[in-house]
């Protein structure tokens, strides 16, 4: 099995095995967004159960394995 790259580049596992993301809306454009709203968009999220067994599939050599 091969890990899908694409899902490798914008995901990955924590310590204790949970999925997170990087919210969206921080790419570009940050001068025209207020502070509040840049530190709002800033770190991580968490992937919410629904999709876990999709990226277990998608990223098979994931760091924590479950």
């Amino acid at each position: 099995m091969k890990t899908h790259k694409g899902t490798a580049k914008r995901y990955r596992k924590t310590g204790s095995g949970k999925w997170v993301r990087a919210k969206a809306w921080r790419g570009h454009h940050l001068e025209i967004k207020s502070s509040r709203r840049t530190r709002r968009y800033a770190g991580v999220a968490s992937v919410s159960e629904t999709h876990t067994a999709k990226l277990e599939r998608l990223m098979p050599y994931s760091a924590k394995g479950s």
